[in-house]
């Protein structure tokens, strides 16, 4: 009998995707479903990102284009890195991809062998263990509970470096939790990784342009810049710009990396589309007041969404400082039944599901990032369903028994 290849045995289908699609369904059976599933930022981008995609549809020369990127978009994203302070990359030390999710891919073909370690945080974004599943890499994950604010301290880091890990992967804001390293804790991390010259850090940043309470973006290249020469920086237009759909992510890091992923480019894209291309010019380069506004408005949700976490007896919920996410941890709630039927709440998933059964709300369990203790709530859905979201969230917590 034919076969398919054991790697599509270790691929799993998105867990996020999945709480959104159910959470779809329910509504279109006509159930009231608030939800705060899925990442993504629900605004558009300014009307010249739409003028300037027009324009090149006038324009389409229907051709091949550059396999890490056309020049004047490659040009634009190394002028935005200049703007959080990570300057010094030339052309050669850029490519692009259809999204971060790509180009991190990308990267971890280019980087790891099969049977390689790499290493992070956890909580983690869900593709990351997808990922290293799929290339059949080993995986050291590096416990963050939300006793220490979901954040990596030094010591776990260099506890993790000193086995020699092929890669070290790092997001800073994070995705799911939320929160920001500081100065002094990038500088403390950058510290340590410079003992280990043998290890490649991919930092993934994306939501670097979404930092709040002025604490502001920071890289271990700045505060150690001899590491531009391993360290390999990601970003994407998906967060910022409110394009998740145009697929446009960036990565800058040492030339020889960056030919890497052109050349993976090559056999597995070519190229970004040309009119996916000429939008994203005009999101980096024009006008930058919807990115600014929106930042500001996901702050002020966050507040909202804190002022109710803090109210809940026995939720412990570190205050996230950037993206658009909380993530509190739920445990309290475990070995409690909830409503008449006394639904039992055994762990993440059960409270999701009982959620999203008595409430109409929908959030994504915690196992999902590797903190089965917690849950996500993205708090990006329209501003009238997100107190009455909140309420209901309240509301489930105590009617438990």
């Amino acid at each position: 009998m034919l076969q398919l290849a054991s790697r599509i045995g270790r691929a799993k289908p998105s867990a996020i995707m999945q709480v959104a699609e159910k959470a779809k369904r329910l509504k279109a059976e006509g159930r009231d479903i608030i939800s705060f599933s899925i990442g993504v930022p629900n605004f558009l981008p300014g009307p010249h990102v739409y003028a300037a995609a027009a324009e090149a549809l006038k324009h389409d020369s229907g051709q091949y284009g550059s396999n890490r990127g056309p020049d004047a978009l490659i040009d634009a994203f190394i002028v935005h890195m200049a703007e959080i302070g990570l300057t010094g990359y030339t052309r050669a030390n850029c490519a692009t991809g259809i999204g971060a999710k790509h180009v991190i891919y990308n990267l971890c073909e280019a980087l790891l062998d099969e049977g390689d370690t790499i290493a992070f945080p956890t909580p983690y974004w869900t593709s990351y263990v997808d990922i290293a599943e799929i290339l059949n890499a080993k995986i050291d994950l590096l416990p963050c509970p939300a006793t220490q604010n979901y954040k990596l301290t030094p010591a776990q880091l260099d506890a993790a470096l000193a086995k020699k890990p092929r890669v070290f992967l790092f997001n800073n804001p994070s995705n799911p939790t939320g929160m920001v390293y500081s100065k002094d804790e990038i500088t403390a991390l950058a510290d340590v990784i410079a003992k280990y010259p043998d290890t490649w850090v991919i930092t993934d940043d994306i939501y670097n342009r979404m930092v709040f309470d002025g604490v502001g973006y920071h890289n271990f290249v700045h505060a150690r810049p001899e590491l531009r020469d391993r360290v390999i920086f990601i970003d994407s237009l998906s967060k910022t710009y409110g394009m998740p759909g145009w697929r446009v992510g960036f990565m800058a890091g040492p030339e020889v990396v960056a030919q890497a992923v052109v050349t993976m480019n090559s056999n597995h894209i070519t190229n970004l589309p040309e009119v996916t291309t000429a939008a994203a010019l005009a999101a980096l380069s024009g006008p930058q007041d919807i990115p600014t506004q929106k930042c500001a408005e996901f702050q002020a949700k966050r507040d909202q969404v804190m002022a109710v976490m803090d109210s809940i007896p026995g939720l412990v919920c570190p205050r996230p400082e950037g993206a658009f996410y909380v993530f509190p941890d739920i445990s309290c709630a475990f070995g409690k039944t909830h409503g008449p039927s006394g639904t039992a709440i055994k762990n993440d998933v059960d409270f999701c599901n009982a959620l999203l059964e008595a409430k109409g709300v929908a959030c994504v369990p915690g196992s999902a990032f590797g903190e089965p203790r917690a849950l996500r709530i993205s708090y990006t859905c329209p501003t009238p369903q997100l107190q009455p979201g909140l309420e209901r969230f309240r509301e489930f917590f105590a009617e438990l028994a």
